[in-house]
């Protein structure tokens, strides 16, 4: 019988593609919309974090149970929440600088889609 050889690399343990459908697509994008949550309702990153470890625990099941990854790699669950757990801050400091410009314009106001700024007089 031949043996199924993984093309493990430094960010994905099957295929690229796999890791950007998964990871980023699936993953990324639950993460965008969490960390949009969690900011909405004025939580902290922390708490973030804790979620975006649940979410990475979901991420390598479907790894393993969709595309025969490692279900138990720790070193993927850490590329895999890394990658998210980007997403996610990304997704929560868009949503916060829109709360900051808005619910403090009279002292704030949006500097890019990340950021705000001091308002000048």
């Amino acid at each position: 019988m031949e043996e199924h050889v993984l093309a493990n690399s430094l960010l994905w343990e099957v295929s690229i593609g796999e890791f950007i459908l998964v990871t980023m697509a699936l993953g990324g994008g639950t993460a965008w919309m969490t960390g949009r949550a969690v900011a909405s309702t004025w939580r902290t990153p922390l708490q973030l974090a804790g979620y975006m470890v649940l979410l990475g625990l979901a991420v390598r099941f479907i790894h393993f149970a969709l595309f025969g990854g490692t279900l138990l790699s720790g070193y993927y669950f850490v590329v895999d929440f890394i990658v998210i757990m980007i997403f996610a801050f990304l997704g929560m400091r868009y949503t916060r600088a829109g709360q900051i410009a808005t619910q403090y314009s009279f002292a704030f106001e949006r500097a890019g889609p990340f950021g705000w700024r001091h308002k000048s007089n």
